[in-house]
C-alpha cells in the first residue's frame, strides 16, 4: 500500500502548505495550520454525486434557455424574507450559529411545515429518537419529512438517488465525511470536499440544500473561509441563549438583499415568528425615565422602531468612560463631539453609556437623532414623552440630514401609535406633516430640536 500523503491546511482561510509554518502566508493568522491526511495514491474513489451531463460544452449566452422557476414559499414568513422571497431551486444555503441557539430546531420546523415537498433531513449529530422527540414537542406532523442518521456522503448519496428528495437538509456539515479524503470529520479538507459534493448535487438536480454549520469561538463560521464563497446564501442565527428572542440575519445572498433579518421567539414548542418586532424592541414602563428615546431604523425593506437608552453621569474615577452596546463606538464619539461643539454641552467630563434595547446592532445613520435626544435627555434629566420618535442623520455641523425611505418609517411609527415624529427639514418635501393620528415635525438644526423638545415641556 502506498504511503499516505499529508499537508497542512489553514483553519481560517483554507491555505494549503506542504510544511508547517507559524503564520499563514495567505490570511496572516498565527498557529492556524493543522496537519491533515489527503487522498491516498492507491485509494479507489468512493460513491459521490455524479453529474449526468458529462459532455458539457460552452454555450453562447443567447443559446441558454432561462426558465423563471417559482421559488418555494414556506409557511415561515421570516425565512422567506431573509432568503429574498422564498427558497430558490438548486440553491445551497448555509446556516450558522452558536451551540444551542436553535439551528436544528429551526430547520426541523421548516422541514415539517413543507408539507407539499419531499424533505430529507440528514442528521449526523442526533439519533432518530431524539429528532422524533423534538418533533413531538413542536407538535408538527408531516408524512413527507424523512429522517436519515448518517455521516458518510457515500451512503447519503445512495439514499438520495433512491429517495429523490425535493429539499435536502444536512445537520451539520462539520459531521459529514467524504470517502475521497482520509482526514477526520470536521477538518478543513473534509468540510470543503463535502460542501463541494452537495453543491454539485444542488446545481445538477435543482434541489435546494440547507447546510447547518458550527461557528468558532470568535463568532465566525467554522471551516475554511472558502466555504462561505462556495455557497449561495449565508444566514447567521443570533441571539442570547438566556433570552427568548432570536435573529436570523443574512450575511450573503446571491438571490436577494443582504440587509434583511427575521426575528423569532423561542418557546417550548419551537420557534414562533415575530411579525411586529417593534413592539418587543420598545420597553413598556409605568413611569417616564430620562435618557430614553425611540428611533426608526431600516433593516432591508423592514422599518423597525427601536429604543435607545443613555446614561450620562459625572466621571468620578478619572478618565471619563465611553461605552456603547449595539451602536458604533466611533460614531458615538463623533456625536458627543457635535454636542460639545455645536450644542454647548459639557460632556467631556461625563461618563457616557449607550445601549440599543433588544440586542440589535444598529448601522443605520437615521438613528443619530434619537441618540442625540437620548444623550441630552439623560444629561438634562428631562424625559422624552413616550409618544415621540426620531428619524434623521446628524452632521458634524449640527445639521439634521435627510434619510431614505422616510414614508415607510412614518407609516410604521403611525401604526404603533406615536403622536409626534422629528425628521429632517430636507425630507419634508411632498410629505403630509399634519396627519390624522400623528404630527411630523421637520427640523434643520439641533438647536431647533432642543427648543421644541425640551424647552417646550
Amino acid at each position: 500500500m502506498a504511503k499516505a500523503k499529508t499537508a497542512y491546511f489553514c483553519q481560517e482561510c483554507g491555505y494549503n502548505s506542504p510544511k508547517w509554518v507559524g503564520r499563514c502566508p495567505s490570511c496572516g493568522e498565527w498557529n492556524t495550520l493543522v496537519q491533515e491526511v489527503i487522498e491516498k495514491e492507491d485509494k479507489k474513489p468512493g460513491v459521490t454525486w455524479k453529474s449526468v451531463n458529462l459532455a458539457s460544452r460552452p454555450k453562447a449566452i443567447t443559446e441558454i434557455v432561462y426558465e423563471n422557476e417559482p421559488r418555494i414559499i414556506t409557511k415561515d414568513g421570516e425565512l422567506n424574507r431573509v432568503l429574498g422571497g422564498g427558497i430558490v431551486q438548486g440553491s445551497l444555503v448555509l446556516i450558522g450559529g452558536e451551540p444551542g441557539i436553535g439551528k436544528s430546531t429551526l430547520m426541523l420546523q421548516i422541514a415539517l411545515t413543507l408539507s407539499d415537498k419531499r424533505v430529507l433531513y440528514v442528521s449526523g449529530e442526533e439519533s432518530e429518537q431524539q429528532i422524533k422527540m423534538r418533533a413531538e414537542r413542536m407538535a408538527y406532523q408531516s408524512d413527507k419529512c424523512y429522517i436519515l442518521t448518517e455521516t458518510h456522503t457515500e451512503n447519503i448519496f445512495r439514499q438520495i438517488e433512491e429517495f429523490k428528495p425535493e429539499v435536502l437538509v444536512i445537520d451539520s456539515i462539520q459531521t459529514m465525511q467524504s470517502t475521497y479524503i482520509e482526514s477526520g470529520a470536521g477538518s478543513v479538507s473534509q468540510v470543503r470536499e463535502c460542501t463541494a459534493e452537495y453543491m454539485k448535487y444542488a446545481k445538477d438536480t435543482g434541489v435546494p440544500v440547507f447546510l447547518i454549520g458550527h461557528i468558532t469561538k470568535d463568532g465566525s463560521l467554522a471551516g475554511p473561509k472558502v466555504l462561505e464563497h462556495m455557497v449561495d446564501t449565508v444566514l447567521q442565527f443570533e441571539g442570547d441563549r438566556h433570552t427568548t428572542y432570536r435573529i436570523l440575519r443574512t450575511i450573503k445572498n446571491r438571490f436577494g438583499s443582504t440587509s434583511e433579518l427575521g426575528i423569532y421567539e423561542m418557546h417550548g414548542a419551537g420557534l414562533r415568528e415575530v411579525s411586529n418586532p417593534s413592539e418587543i424592541l420598545i420597553s413598556q414602563r409605568d413611569e417616564p425615565v430620562s435618557g430614553i428615546a425611540i428611533g426608526s431604523m431600516m433593516e432591508g425593506n423592514r422599518p423597525l422602531m427601536i429604543e435607545i437608552q443613555s446614561l450620562v453621569s459625572v466621571a468620578t474615577y478619572g478618565t471619563p468612560q465611553r461605552s456603547s452596546t449595539g451602536f458604533d463606538a466611533k460614531r458615538l464619539q463623533m456625536l458627543l463631539a457635535v454636542l460639545e461643539k455645536r450644542g454647548g454641552f459639557r460632556l467631556g467630563v461625563q461618563d457616557v453609556f449607550l445601549n440599543v434595547a433588544g440586542g440589535l446592532r444598529v448601522e443605520d445613520p437615521a438613528i443619530d437623532l434619537a441618540v442625540i435626544a437620548s444623550l441630552v435627555s439623560s444629561y438634562e434629566d428631562k424625559f422624552i414623552p413616550a409618544s415621540v420618535c426620531f428619524a434623521a442623520e446628524v452632521g458634524l455641523g449640527g445639521e439634521v440630514r435627510a434619510v431614505n425611505r422616510i414614508e415607510s418609517r412614518i407609516s410604521e411609527a403611525e401604526k404603533l401609535g406615536f403622536k409626534k415624529m422629528y425628521i429632517s427639514k430636507y425630507n419634508s418635501k411632498g410629505l403630509e406633516l399634519d396627519r390624522p393620528q400623528m404630527k411630523v415635525v421637520p427640523v434643520a438644526h439641533l438647536d431647533q430640536l432642543f427648543m421644541d423638545l425640551f424647552l417646550g415641556q
